[in-house]
């Protein structure tokens, strides 16, 4: 895709994910002639931080090709520096217009964290710091009175503002216009993705999200 903005972005990813789940795919430049344009360089229009969770493919449930996104992955989208440094090599090397923080329902991060607040259930190793991590948008939702089924949400959103209060550079980009940030959560048996929250432009008309 030609360098494009936020708007355009966001309803590149909502076109395709559409196809996706109407079983009608395009599979867009996935053939030997993309992989030769690509070889100099990337021009990728969105910046994907996912759940590593193996039903989660961003390029598959967007209907996008090589070099369209750029993708950054951890279990339950947790924040760290290598992940904000790659976010921000996206937006302001590479040029891609809209991030986007993709969640999904069944998340087994969320699950731990819920169990950790709730019923004091630990995990050992390395899972615990990614439990860890979570652990504070469990506890935001249950100060604001949600219930567990909003735990997913509430965590999309917690990231999203993560995002943007620890990078300075991504948030002077959207108050800028550059790039909007967007929250997205996934449906695993619709394949359906829907909008959480957003930071910045994402429509034609200039309306902004909240």
């Amino acid at each position: 895709m030609p360098r494009t903005s936020p708007a355009m972005a966001f309803d590149s990813l909502l076109s395709g994910n559409k196809r996706f789940v109407a079983g009608a795919p395009e599979h867009p430049n996935q053939d030997a002639a993309r992989r030769t344009e690509l070889a100099p360089g990337q021009d990728p229009f969105a910046v994907v931080l996912g759940c590593s969770d193996s039903r989660l493919a961003a390029e598959i449930i967007f209907d996008q090709g090589l070099g369209d996104l750029f993708v950054v992955r951890t279990a339950g989208h947790v924040l760290g520096s290598e992940v904000l440094g790659s976010v921000e090599y996206a937006t302001s090397v590479l040029g891609a217009r809209l991030v986007v923080v993709l969640g999904h329902d069944s998340c087994g991060a969320v699950a731990a964290a819920r169990a950790a607040v709730e019923d004091g259930l630990s995990v050992g190793g390395f899972v615990r710091d990614v439990v860890e991590r979570v652990t504070p948008s469990i506890l935001a939702a249950r100060a604001a009175g949600l219930t567990s089924e909003s735990d997913v949400d509430e965590h999309i959103r917690h990231t999203v503002d993560l995002l943007l209060d620890r990078s300075r550079l991504l948030s002077q980009q959207v108050e800028a216009g550059e790039v909007a940030v967007v929250g997205l959560g996934y449906q695993l048996a619709e394949g359906s993705a829907r909008l959480v929250t957003s930071r910045g432009d994402i429509t034609e008309e200039g309306e902004t999200g909240s």
